[in-house]
């Protein structure tokens, strides 16, 4: 972004279209949801980050326990675990469902279109039901003419404290 006097005006070449950053963040949470594993991977980048981070390594995920920290290849290491049904923490699948809203595009940086959202994700086990909250922030990419996930940041409401298992996609 670049400020000009009291108004700050966002890099419009990196930027994307706002409705199709939309569909493309909604499709993302139908993936996860409905446990769409091939189709949520393939949204990801080459180079992508996907990180949870606790209220202790807010700054530094690289020297600080994080709730996920995941590079390309964990990621596909994550799904594969998802998809062999046996992963005790997802056994059965949690049933999910997660609103995004307040969709905003923050700017551009090195050719990405940085983008924030909101959500609110209920997660139904045997055990009972489970609400997580927080704010998504995304690095998002256009690769062969699609939007890709080059990083995912999730600031869980609740991240400075202890979090119950957390097996699925969030």
């Amino acid at each position: 972004m670049t400020t000009m006097g009291s108004e700050t005006v966002m890099e419009s070449v990196a930027l994307l279209d706002i409705r199709e950053v939309e569909q493309f963040l909604f499709r993302e949470a139908r993936f996860a949801d409905e446990h769409d594993y091939d189709a949520w991977e393939a949204l990801w980048t080459d180079d992508a980050l996907y990180w949870v981070p606790t209220g202790d390594s807010l700054t530094d995920p690289e020297h600080k326990v994080s709730v996920l920290y995941d590079n390309r290849r964990r990621i596909a290491t994550r799904v594969a675990q998802l998809r062999t049904g046996k992963r005790y923490a997802q056994s059965p699948p949690s049933n999910l469902r997660r609103t995004v809203s307040n969709i905003e595009l923050l700017g551009a940086e090195d050719g990405d279109t940085l983008v924030g959202a909101n959500f609110i994700l209920l997660e139904s086990k045997p055990r009972g039901l489970v609400t997580w909250a927080g704010r998504y922030h995304y690095r998002l990419r256009r690769v062969d003419g699609q939007i890709r996930l080059a990083a995912k940041t999730v600031l869980l409401v609740n991240n400075a404290e202890a979090i119950p298992t957390l097996g699925f996609l969030i």
